[in-house]
């Protein structure tokens, strides 16, 4: 047996290896039960034990493979696990489930490959799917549709999800053709990793992220040459392409370090991955510890601003404040370790916030595949009934892939935490 989290080391794909790795932490997992109320894979992994009267040992492949194949990445186990790493007993749940998973990649039939596929090339499904906005929405709005069983046969994402509409007008697009900002004192400097989702289907966010950041005087670039982070075939197990994209952005990420700026990431998965993700797959060479270092969230960085000496952030609201606003925090935003900086900087507004500490189960993309639909919707329930007995005035949440399901949900539509500032500055929205 063979505790390693490094995809590098030799024992690493070991089926054999992997399954008495698995089972030693699936019995200190038995023995602790602290995450009994995450993610579906404690459940399970506790029912199937229970069954067995406590004999982890005796627990089938297919069990062991459930457990793995009911976590979604959440990475909450960071906040709840007493074991992880440097503890001695070197517990590492999350990563040992992306161990299993990319034993099982090389054994997946086609039409598993296929959806990871799918799901992987969000830049070539964004550029088409942005040239063809208008065809593509009308043909994928709708739930349950034909075209959408055919979509789920071919694909794997299920029917009934509410997939994210394209945008007509990439974020980039309108970035190089806004009107530049003069700055009278200029505050920082920094080069925004926009990510896919707001590339190609919520550049509203990114366009208020930038709009908010040079009221404050911090001058935004775009780095050419970086495209998604990679996360989706991370999770799936996939870490050949994972690693040639991670290769790629943290070349081109280092160099506008080099150049004094830092990168803000107004998506918390994209942010987790950048900050941890690249560097453990990628070592601690020097552009990694460029990348990792001066990765920010996009109101982490505010936030810092506002704090640190000789800056601060422009607090006069005199926009559209809302009295209460139902903040949902995001699972991978927890994981980063950092507190709660869209919830500070929101609070500067005036606004009375109530936190939703619930995952919505999409967790990148798990939620979208059809296999796990109804597990899924199981457990969104929960953040369903608080955001429903908070009752805000306004919604909020960083996560747009959380934001969509919400919406599915409940009906209410969330803001993005930088969407929010900019209303309470009485910037407008752009016109969609």
């Amino acid at each position: 047996m063979t505790t390693t989290y490094d995809p590098k080391h030799p024992a690493y794909f070991d089926e054999a290896d992997m399954r008495e790795e698995l089972l030693r932490v699936y019995d200190l997992c038995h023995g602790c039960r602290l995450c009994f109320n995450l993610c579906p894979s404690f459940p399970t992994l506790f029912r199937f034990v229970d069954d067995r009267e406590g004999a982890v040992h005796e627990l089938s492949v297919a069990e062991q493979d459930q457990v793995v194949d009911e976590c979604f990445q959440c990475k909450i186990c960071y906040v709840k696990c007493p074991y992880i790493p440097p503890h001695e007993w070197l517990l590492d749940f999350p990563r040992l489930m992306l161990r299993a998973a990319a034993v099982k990649k090389k054994r997946a039939p086609v039409k598993v490959r296929i959806t990871d596929n799918a799901l992987g090339r969000t830049d070539l499904v964004g550029t088409i799917g942005s040239l063809t906005s208008g065809l593509a929405n009308r043909v994928t709005r709708t739930p349950g549709t034909g075209v959408r069983r055919l979509m789920e046969k071919v694909t794997g994402i299920s029917a009934e999800r509410v997939l994210p509409p394209f945008a007509r007008q990439r974020f980039s697009t309108w970035f190089k053709k806004r009107p530049r900002t003069t700055f009278e004192r200029r505050q920082g400097d920094v080069t925004l990793f926009q990510t896919c989702i707001v590339e190609y289907q919520q550049p509203a966010v990114g366009q208020d992220l930038v709009k908010v950041y040079e009221r404050n005087g911090v001058e935004c670039h775009l780095a050419e040459g970086v495209g998604c982070c990679g996360a989706p075939f991370l999770h799936a197990g996939d870490f050949d392409s994972f690693e040639k994209v991670a290769e790629r952005n943290v070349r081109v990420l280092a160099d506008h370090v080099r150049a004094g700026r830092d990168i803000v990431v107004p998506q918390p998965t994209c942010g987790y991955v950048l900050k941890k993700d690249y560097f453990d797959h990628l070592g601690d060479g020097d552009d990694t510890q460029l990348v990792k270092a001066h990765t920010f969230d996009a109101a982490e960085y505010l936030i810092r601003l506002h704090k640190a000496e000789g800056t601060e952030l422009d607090t006069t609201f005199d926009g559209d404040v809302p009295e209460t606003i139902t903040y949902h925090v995001p699972c991978h935003l927890q994981a980063q370790n950092i507190g709660l900086k869209s919830r500070d900087l929101m609070k500067l507004t005036g606004a009375k916030i109530n936190l939703v500490n619930r995952c919505s189960g999409i967790d990148g993309t798990w939620g979208y595949r059809a296999e796990h639909y109804d597990e899924q919707q199981a457990v969104i329930r929960p953040l369903v009934a608080d955001i429903e007995k908070h009752a805000g005035d306004v919604v909020a949440g960083d996560c747009h892939l959380a934001n969509t399901a919400i919406d599915e949900s409940t009906g209410r539509t969330p803001l993005h935490p930088l969407q929010v500032v900019a209303r309470a500055y009485g910037i407008p929205a752009e016109p969609a």
